[in-house]
């Protein structure tokens, strides 16, 4: 039992160690989404502005757990007990993947929350798949191209060549397309399954009132 367990930790190490970091950097956006978008005052400071920008660049890391499905992939390959596999990857890597997009569909609500009390319903939609597009790039720039969301501050200009280079040819902007189309249409079931649940709370709690 002994060498299981060490086995498994040490295989966690290998493999699922950034699970936790990951999650952090998948929640800032969700805590900066409360903040920007459900406070009581509309006034919009340069601090605000600055909070927006450091959401935005920071939300691709939430549906870019999405892309850490290879890392699941790369552990039942490996060979390890079935037991492992089964009981501690599986249940880990599904957590922190579903746990992540959850985090982006959450602070994409805040946003179409803020929007509808500006007044701004009609351009809800359009939000949303401009943000979809935006997180695709980000997804794939840190994919693919290896950026963090910080060196949009530390190496603006190297992020931006890189962005214009896989817009403009085929082989990235296709998978860039895919990456949009995916968090999409997760991002809608999703949605769709969080405000149900948040409905039939609210209605739990009526009753329970009444």
């Amino acid at each position: 039992m002994e060498s299981i367990l060490g086995d498994a930790l040490q295989s966690f190490d290998r493999h699922s160690g950034w699970i936790v970091w990951n999650l952090f950097l998948a929640f800032i956006p969700l805590a900066l989404s409360f903040w920007l978008y459900r406070r009581r005052s509309d006034r919009r400071s340069p601090f605000w502005w600055l909070g927006f920008l450091v959401f935005i660049a920071f939300l691709p890391n939430a549906p870019y757990l999405l892309t850490d499905i290879i890392h699941l992939i790369r552990v039942v390959r490996s060979g390890y007990s079935a037991w492992i596999v089964t009981l501690i990857f599986i249940p880990l890597h599904l957590f922190a993947i579903l746990s992540g997009f959850e985090a982006y569909v959450i602070s994409l609500i805040n946003q179409r929350h803020y929007l509808r009390r500006q007044g701004a319903k009609p351009y809800i939609l359009a939000s949303e798949l401009l943000t979809h597009g935006l997180c695709a790039i980000g997804v794939y720039l840190g994919r693919f191209r290896r950026f963090n969301s910080w060196d949009f501050v530390t190496d603006p200009g190297n992020i931006l060549l890189s962005a214009l280079d896989d817009l403009t040819t085929k082989r990235p902007l296709f998978v860039i397309v895919i990456i949009f189309v995916v968090i999409s249409i997760l991002y809608w079931i999703f949605k769709e399954i969080t405000l149900g649940l948040v409905l039939r709370f609210r209605y739990a709690h009526l009753d329970e009132d009444c």
